[in-house]
Formats: structure tokens, sequence, C-alpha cells
């Protein structure tokens, strides 16, 4: 796989190295002269001193034959030009923005550009943290858009001597099984959620932490 990173830091740095390690062919664009003089003598890259959101430049990257692009700069107006770029004049199939600002992921999604927040991703870490010892396994699918959770219903989960119909869980989080004395049993809304259960719940990642705190002691 052919990417391009543009950004700059340790971010940069780590990113790069672990593509480079699993044998995809990696572009950097960096502002930053001096960084970019380390990292060619640093890393196995392409690199180059220049303003990702030159179109000139993202060409001199590869952009014609890419097959990913990652906008990691300080700037959330530079990511989202860069990316679109990417999409429009070049057609790189996979492009990602970081928002460093959480509430501009949406705005970025709405412009057909996708992106993350680490903040976004630090809060739902922490959150999975506090609940950890009640969840076994955590599985990311579909490219991380979609999360199936194994819980542990405790005896004081909220969720617990419910009746699934009166769990209220947030749109788009599905409770698929639930193993009870070793045996799956495919629920329905008149079922009841018991303390020692093994829940198998499918989520997406904005709603991921909300219901977690459904089947856990966790209060806000």
């Amino acid at each position: 796989m052919r990417v391009i990173i543009v950004g700059g830091g340790k971010t940069l740095y780590f990113l790069c190295r672990s593509f480079t390690a699993k044998g995809h062919h990696v572009s950097i664009i960096s502002p930053d002269r001096e960084e970019c003089v380390q990292l060619a003598r640093q890393l196995p890259a392409t690199v180059i001193h220049g303003d990702g959101s030159d179109s000139g430049i993202l060409k001199e990257a590869g952009s014609l034959d890419a097959d990913a692009l990652l906008a990691i700069t300080q700037n959330d107006h530079d990511n989202l030009v860069i990316c679109q770029l990417g999409s429009l004049k070049f057609g790189i199939p996979k492009i990602l923005a970081l928002a460093n600002d959480p509430d501009n992921t949406e705005v970025f999604e709405k412009l057909g550009v996708a992106s993350f927040s680490t903040a976004n991703i630090v809060g739902s870490l922490i959150e999975q943290r506090a609940a950890m010892e009640q969840i076994t396994n955590l599985l990311p699918v579909s490219d991380g858009r979609v999360i199936v959770t194994e819980i542990l219903v405790a005896e004081n989960s909220p969720i617990t001597g419910r009746l699934l119909k009166d769990a209220d869980l947030p749109g788009n989080a599905l409770i698929a099984v639930i193993v009870r004395d070793n045996k799956p049993i495919i629920p329905s809304g008149t079922d009841h959620v018991l303390a020692g259960d093994r829940i198998v719940l499918i989520t997406l990642p904005e709603n991921h932490g909300p219901t977690l705190k459904m089947f856990t002691d966790e209060t806000d």
C-alpha cells in the first residue's frame, strides 16, 4: 500500500515507522525543513518539505498512485483541505483527517472527509477502562465502525433484573446474545438480564461509552 502522511511531530514519526515496518511505501510531507532532514535519516520513507495543502506538493508525494492519505497537522482547516484535494483532485480511495477540535468531526463527515479525534478516542478508552473488570472481550470490526463487546453483568449493574424492552438502549445499540449458565440465548424484549449473564453487545463507536454505562455500576 502507498500511503501519504501530512503533518509533523512524534505522531508523524511513529505512524510512518509503523507503516514502513509492515512493508508499506510511505511518503511524508512536512513544512518543517529540519524535521524533514531528521525523518529522511531515520525512516525508509520519501520525505518532502512543503505545504500539504498545495496540489503540486501532493502530486510530488505520489498522490496519483496513492492508496491512502492521512492529514494530521495541528490545523483542522488544513487537514480538511488536504483530504478534499486528495479525494477530489487525485482520487485517493482512502482519506483520513485529524480533527484537533472534536466538534469538527461532524463537519468533516458532512463534507465527505472521514475524520478522527484523539480527544474522543482517549475519552472512550477511559470509559472502557473504568468498566474493564466487567468487559471480557472488545472487538472492533468493519475498520472500527462497529464494536462487539462481551460484558459480565454484575449484581449492581443498572440493567440487572430489567426486561430488555425496558432497557432503553441508545440508538444503534443491540444486545445480540445472552449467555446464561454457558447456554446462549437469542434474546427478545420479554427476556430479563440477570447478574452473572454474559452479554454480547453490538454498538457504534459514538454510542459505545453511553451504552457501557448501562451495564456497569459507573455513574456520572
